[in-house]
């Protein structure tokens, strides 16, 4: 048969059986029945030796042009298909970024730790440093440097809790207060002094709406030379107006603590009626809400800790973080912070 016609048949349909190839594996067997061994062009290949002289210039061109124009078809063919199956791979594998991923909800600073954060960050403005302490504490800490005598009601069993561990002579119990780590930084440090102390305390108060056995307190500290009780009211006052706002008053009632003297209480005014209401829920007609403990630093507590009563005077008080809490976000029972109800805690995320 005529080379050359068979080349030109070969050439012909080879497009429709290239494209008819819907995989690489069926485009190798189409690539195979063009230009394999088995091939009609490769038949030709083979019959160049038996050809005439003058014929077999023209079949050998012919001959290139097609087998370059058919690997030409193959490899363009290949090339789509392989796109193809990259895409379909990846359309198949592929994760929608735009979805929502599973959100697992997220916890929040719980309120006492906010009021804590607040108000020390308030201190900390004015100079004040932060220092903590043990909780499980000694009864000289808790009570003797603090100018607090064994008769004293707060020491009986009743009020606090006594840990069954050490020495009995060293009374080792739960710290009733935050106060136990002023004494602590005093026998450490020299004056001058300004500290604010938050952290737990314990004591056996039953459970209601205004007590409870665990609780927080912050106390704060200033000993210097030439500290006087005004300082203390100046310190407390600008407290007050960063804390329940900038139209906040306040008035200290005389008091009595053992580790301070003079003590006082001090009053804020009452940031819900500015005293003008006699139903308000707040601070029920009074006008003043009862805030915290304070007073002069009193000179046996410094001779405690092996301070000068006579080189330098300063300052204390003590105020419930609960206390604080309640307050400001009218909060009628302090049993809110344990209960763990999400429907209370979300409302201060």
């Amino acid at each position: 048969m005529d080379p050359v016609a068979i080349l030109e048949r070969v050439i012909a349909a080879a497009p429709q059986a290239v494209d008819a190839a819907g995989s690489l594996d069926e485009l190798e067997d189409v690539e195979a029945s063009l230009l394999g061994r088995s091939s009609e062009v490769a038949d030709v290949r083979r019959g160049m030796s038996t050809l005439d002289e003058d014929l077999r210039p023209r079949v050998g061109a012919m001959l290139n042009e097609v087998t370059e124009r058919l690997n030409g078809m193959v490899a363009a063919r290949r090339a789509m298909l392989k796109r193809s199956a990259e895409t379909d791979r990846l359309t198949s594998e592929s994760i929608d970024v735009s979805l929502e991923a599973v959100r697992f909800p997220l916890g929040a600073t719980h309120l006492i730790q906010q009021t804590i954060d607040e108000v020390v960050d308030i201190f900390v403005g004015l100079g004040y440093q932060v220092a903590s302490g043990p909780e499980a504490e000694l009864a000289w800490y808790n009570f003797d440097a603090l100018n607090t005598p064994p008769t004293h009601p707060a020491r009986l069993e009743s009020d606090t809790m006594y840990l069954d561990w050490g020495d009995p002579g060293d009374e080792v119990l739960l710290r009733t207060q935050t106060s136990p780590v002023q004494a602590r930084w005093m026998e450490t440090h020299e004056p001058p002094v300004y500290v604010v102390v938050p952290g737990k305390c314990y004591r056996t108060d039953t459970v209601d709406a205004t007590h409870l056995p665990v609780f927080h307190q912050i106390e704060g500290l200033a000993v210097d030379e030439g500290i006087v009780f005004s300082d203390l009211k100046g310190t407390l006052l600008h407290f007050a107006r960063e804390f329940f706002g900038p139209a906040t008053s306040v008035r200290l009632r005389p008091h009595f603590f053992p580790f301070t003297e003079p003590s006082a209480e001090l009053d804020v005014s009452c940031f819900a009626c500015d005293g003008d209401d006699p139903g308000c829920r707040v601070c029920t007609g009074a006008g003043f809400l009862e805030m915290l403990g304070c007073g002069m630093v009193d000179p046996n507590v410094f001779e405690a800790v092996g301070y000068d009563p006579g080189a330098v005077t300063g300052f204390a008080f003590g105020v419930g973080v609960e206390r604080l809490a309640m307050v400001r976000h009218g909060i009628d029972s302090i049993k809110h912070f344990i209960d763990n109800d999400r429907r209370f805690l979300e409302q201060f995320r």
